[in-house]
């Protein structure tokens, strides 16, 4: 299971990626990407903007929220608590030194946190989907 390091914390099963690009863009990128490969997206989130209307200021952040029913549906048949998971999600958002990175539950975080055949947790790895689509 990975550990990342975000804000000087350390953070089990989650996968963080750093992007060259805005977060308006990476989002935008890693949502063409899904749709490439028939995923739904089911919501797309700037949180920027919906704290702004509570009054808060941060830095840019939005949320990509997707499936496949197909990977995901194997999932929820092996243990149903596992939709707790699902859909699957990005965070997308930018620190106070303006770089841009991309967070999500890593695979075997959600492999081993439901206890799931490797074969049934495999399509939930998103590490190639994301290189290429911030390549």
């Amino acid at each position: 299971m990975k550990t990342s390091i975000v804000n000087g914390i350390a953070i089990s099963g989650v996968s963080v990626y750093q992007s060259k690009y805005s977060v308006k863009n990476t989002t935008d990128r890693l949502q063409a990407a899904l749709q490439k490969h028939n995923v739904t997206i089911y919501a797309r989130i700037d949180q920027q903007q919906e704290l702004q209307k509570a009054g808060y200021t941060i830095l840019p952040m939005e949320f990509l929220l997707f499936g496949n029913p197909k990977a995901g549906g194997p999932v929820i048949i092996e243990n149903p608590v596992a939709a707790l998971d699902l859909p699957l999600k990005f965070m997308i958002w930018q620190d106070d030194l303006d770089q841009v990175h991309v967070a999500y539950n890593d695979a075997e975080y959600i492999k081993d946190r439901y206890q799931l055949p490797a074969d049934v947790a495999a399509p939930l790895n998103l590490d190639s989907l994301i290189s290429s689509a911030l390549s």
